[in-house]
């Protein structure tokens, strides 16, 4: 490196020192300047703090409860390798409903095979059932708890490890298996007292005599936000045995199953949607099993059925039964009403801090300290009241900008208090790097005679300046 370039490395670190003490020097008069105006005006001063603090915790508890509902992923693995197969919640049982989301087992077989894009595929009905649960050889009367069919991949398919013992597998998901169940971890806390001994007891539900297996991890709710989750899982295999002459499990016309799928690290759902749509609509022809009578309005509606692969990392719509679906649009509602609102009382509150303008609406005349000396430093010439580095814009600031031409151009015109602002606004705003903008403005005061004699009403009253200290003054911050 030449001695030139140690010089020029030494003068842009001076350079830089003389900016950062220059930022700071602003900082604080910008403090100072703002203490004393709150100081002056309290009442004001406590009622736009307030406001604000109603603003921010308000948009803060909003966003919150936005962040929980809507934006935070499942507590899974890797949720966003989760897809749903469907987004429709229409439980029509004819059919003839457009964007389907419901299937039948027979069918959500078929397109389980008919993904292989999909690690795996997990089945599992709306989880609201509530099943009268004991405990074996207790003489207590049976307890409602809200149960949900499950089948067996549904806890390797979401990436949820158990809390204690084991989860569901695909033996436990076959019409000859036994009958287990997987309890949550706040049913077992909350209800049995985390007692280690449930662990491979026995619970009769609804009569029938189910094996405890294990207990899911904690902060496990399933896989939809809402406010009541279920608190028990059964395979899916068990239902005729629960529900009896009412079982769903073979027929092959009512959807009541949700169907979600981990998709494949080397995968991609490209193209996977309309192959799913060819599989249910030859489904709807051939294999339903519709009756004869509703087949020609069927065929004429065949058309128009299509599935769709969505990602369902943070939670699925329900039938309307989630949290999502139930205080989604509120919640946005609420959230652009908060903003709207803190936007709106920090604008005024700016204004109402304006430079050159007291906190009761009073116009303050802009005075100057004391005049450059030689040697002396030109940032004292003009106060934090008159000339601000900092850029304050004029009411409507906001607006479309043919609106806000005319506004700003009226307000400079007939509100300001200061000549330079009113037809020297863009070079009134100073910065002290910057050299150009420093002589313009030198230009201005110049043209505008504000370097000699008093200034009389609405003018910045100055002490007597000479036009050479100035000028020197400026040449050294440069």
């Amino acid at each position: 490196m030449t001695a030139d370039d140690g010089e020029i490395e030494r003068g842009s670190g001076n350079v830089f020192a003389v900016w950062c003490r220059h930022r700071l020097d602003a900082l604080v008069r910008s403090l100072a300047h703002m203490l004393r105006a709150l100081r002056r005006t309290p009442g004001f001063s406590l009622a736009a703090v307030g406001v604000l603090a109603l603003g921010i915790g308000g948009t803060t508890a909003v966003f919150t409860l936005i962040d929980g509902v809507m934006l935070r992923p499942l507590p899974v693995s890797d949720p966003a390798r989760l897809y749903r197969i469907g987004d429709g919640d229409d439980t029509v049982a004819t059919g003839r409903h457009g964007r389907w989301g419901l299937f039948p087992f027979p069918l959500y077989e078929r397109l389980k095979a008919g993904a292989p894009e999909f690690d795996n595929v997990t089945a599992f009905d709306w989880g609201g059932t509530l099943l009268s649960v004991r405990s074996q050889g207790a003489d207590e009367a049976g307890r409602p708890v809200r149960a949900q069919y499950v089948s067996g991949s549904y806890f390797s398919t979401l990436g949820v490890g158990a809390f204690s013992g084991r989860l569901f597998t695909a033996d436990d998901d076959r019409p000859a298996a036994s009958p287990v169940v997987v309890l949550s971890h706040r049913l077992w806390q909350g209800v049995y007292g985390a007692d280690p001994s449930l662990l491979g007891s026995t619970l009769v539900v609804e009569g029938h005599p189910f094996t405890v297996v294990g207990v899911a991890a904690p902060g496990f709710f399933g896989e939809t936000v809402r406010a009541d989750p279920p608190d028990m899982w059964l395979p899916l295999q068990q239902e005729p045995m629960i529900a009896g002459d009412g079982s769903l499990l073979r027929q092959s016309i009512s959807p009541w199953l949700f169907a979600i799928g981990r998709l494949r690290d080397d995968a991609s759902i490209a193209g996977m949607a309309p192959r799913l749509t060819g599989i249910l609509r030859r489904w709807i022809q051939y294999e339903a099993g519709y009756p004869t009578n509703r087949m020609p309005d069927i065929m004429r509606e065949l058309s128009n059925q299509t599935i769709r692969v969505v990602p369902a990392g943070t939670g699925i719509s329900l039938a309307g039964l989630s949290m999502k679906d139930q205080y989604g649009p509120s919640l946005r509602i609420l959230l652009a009403i908060c903003g709207l609102v803190l936007s709106w009382r920090a604008r005024t509150s700016r204004i109402s801090c304006w430079p050159g303008r007291s906190h009761a609406g009073r116009k303050r005349p802009c005075v100057w300290r004391s005049a450059p000396r030689a040697g002396g430093s030109w940032e004292k010439r003009l106060p934090r009241e008159c000339c601000s580095r900092q850029r304050e814009e004029p009411p409507g600031y906001w607006w479309p900008s043919p609106l806000r031409a005319c506004w700003s151009r009226w307000y400079s015109r007939t509100r300001s208090s200061c000549p330079l602002r009113r037809r020297h606004r863009s070079s009134c705003w100073l910065s002290p790097p910057d050299c150009r903008s420093s002589r313009a403005s030198l230009s201005v005061w110049r043209r505008r005679g504000l370097q000699r004699g008093p200034i009389r009403s609405r003018r910045c009253a100055a002490s007597a300046a000479a036009s050479a200290g100035i000028r020197s003054a400026f040449a050294r911050r440069c």
